[in-house]
């Protein structure tokens, strides 16, 4: 068998990539899907789009290579994390939208846990601070309010399960109901240190157990699905960020990798150690592989392209994502701009939902230039804010970032990065880590390849960015964005 699948399951797009046994890329096949917002701050995805655009691209990007099912040694899965679905075991179709990680229409409900004192036991247990983010207040909203979500969720009618749950029961025909240890540490109902549901938690958000996924290692046989003609195994999963991780090849403690998307996701690998944090980043859990546990620091960053996205479609001054970078370097400098773009409230290590987009230091000279340098330098200024806390909570100073995601192909963008951590940033040769990693997850369980060392091997280097920037000049921006940050708070 020459290949393993990885289907990327992501927030905007269902994909599907090939690889071979040297790791690199063979096919990828990619279809958007609908995004939902049915109210101000809230965003639902049809889970039936999100399984139907992936069985699709699965199809067209093995018709596409001309490769046989049976070429395929194991199919690895990574997904968007935190988004919630709850369905029907009988008939498989969901009781009503999913409810994506972005969607903030629990925060109310997360503020009032904090009232109330839960915070510390929380985050003890999981590893994570009270946010609307996480899959529990979802869930838990689910069952309040969709009719008769409740009473059939205690009469074991229906599953839950994160998008990595929902694609394996439809690509097994609803044999498996699973999920990895990664995605279940995103559900604020996980005890990271047990490595199972937590039942203070279930009694905390009102959730029956029996709603739950069984929690396999991220590296294991989960079942096989019979979808392509003949048997696949599924044999990895992995939560998106956590498989960038595993992608780029940070199996030791200290390594860290960035992912720069439509969020910015940092993490650390802190090894066996489950790293707890005074700084509210989080405490996640990496992989479970080979019956070991590794753990990560993790940091968020909520608004990162997104930011580049506005520009183009809600201010015009670009007309695709790929011209920033130009329009950002035709002057030299943001003019004394600073633009921080907490459309979405602030992630780690601020936490603030109710903070809100701010550009200062505007004047009559000020250009769209000016303004889109900022905001490729906002991206920067909120990843140096996690890196600080992430390195005060590990007493590990980073030697590089290793850095996926679209932006990274940036390259001001990852320079200016560079200077302002004053660590050398490596961008790798396969620049598609998130689904790398859940196909070198899939790839170990069924000896596609034979190590973790093996894997990182297969790592390679594209270009290095070595930091140029003195310290002085760097804490002067730093200082110039804090002041910034503080105006955000309404």
């Amino acid at each position: 068998m020459n290949f393993i699948l990885a289907l990327d399951q992501g927030t905007t797009s269902s994909r599907a990539i090939l690889f071979d046994q040297s790791g690199a890329l063979r096919a990828v096949a990619q279809k958007e899907f609908r995004q939902i917002f049915p109210q101000p701050g809230w965003v639902e995805h049809d889970p039936v789009d999100i399984w139907t655009t992936q069985r699709e691209v699965a199809s067209e990007v093995l018709a596409g290579a001309n490769v046989d099912a049976s070429e395929v040694a194991a199919i690895g899965i990574t997904n968007q994390r935190e988004t919630t679905i709850v369905w029907d075991r009988k008939t498989g179709a969901p009781i009503c939208h999913a409810i994506v990680w972005q969607d903030r229409r629990t925060a109310a409900r997360c503020e009032q846990l904090k009232a109330d004192g839960r915070a510390g036991l929380i985050q003890q247990r999981t590893g994570l601070v009270i946010d609307a983010y996480f899959s529990a207040t979802k869930l838990r909203w689910i069952l309040d309010h969709v009719p008769g979500a409740r009473a059939r969720a205690e009469a074991g009618e229906l599953a839950f399960g994160t998008v990595d749950s929902w694609l394996v029961w439809n690509l097994t025909g609803g044999a498996a109901h699973v999920t990895d240890v990664s995605n279940a540490s995103r559900t604020m109902l996980f005890n990271i240190h047990t490595c199972d549901w937590d039942d203070e938690l279930l009694a905390l958000f009102d959730v029956p157990r029996s709603l739950l996924p069984r929690v396999i290692s991220s590296s294991e046989v989960a079942g096989e699905t019979r979808l392509f003609q003949k048997p696949i195994p599924i044999a990895g999963i992995a939560g998106d960020q956590q498989a960038a991780l595993f992608g780029q090849a940070c199996m030791s403690s200290g390594m860290a990798k960035n992912t720069y998307g439509t969020g910015c996701f940092m993490l650390m690998n802190t090894g066996s150690r489950a790293v707890a944090s005074d700084n509210q980043l989080l405490t996640t859990v990496a992989w479970r592989v080979g019956g070991e546990v590794e753990y990560a620091l993790e940091g968020s960053v909520f608004i990162a392209g997104a930011a580049v996205q506005w520009l183009r479609d809600g201010l015009g001054l670009i007309r695709s994502s790929g011209e920033v970078e130009k329009l950002a370097t035709s002057v030299p400098d943001t003019g004394g701009v600073y633009f921080v773009p907490a459309f979405a409230g602030l992630g780690a290590p601020h936490w603030d939902p109710h903070a809100r987009g701010l550009a200062c230091g505007l004047t009559r000279g000020t250009t769209g230039a000016h303004l889109a340098r900022a905001a490729l330098d906002s991206i920067a200024y909120q990843t140096a804010d996690l890196l600080e806390a992430m390195e005060k909570d590990s007493g590990i100073r980073l030697a590089e970032l290793r850095v996926d995601g679209g932006a990274s192909l940036n390259d001001y963008l990852i320079q200016f990065q560079a200077d302002l951590l004053g660590v050398p940033i490596v961008r790798p040769q396969v620049s598609e880590t998130t689904a790398l990693g859940a196909a070198y997850l899939a790839g170990l369980a069924v000896g596609f390849w034979k190590s973790k060392d093996d894997i990182a091997r297969h790592w390679q280097v594209s270009k290095r960015f070595e930091p140029g920037m003195d310290s002085a000049r760097r804490d002067e921006l730093r200082a110039g964005w804090r002041t910034a940050l503080e105006r955000t708070r309404l």
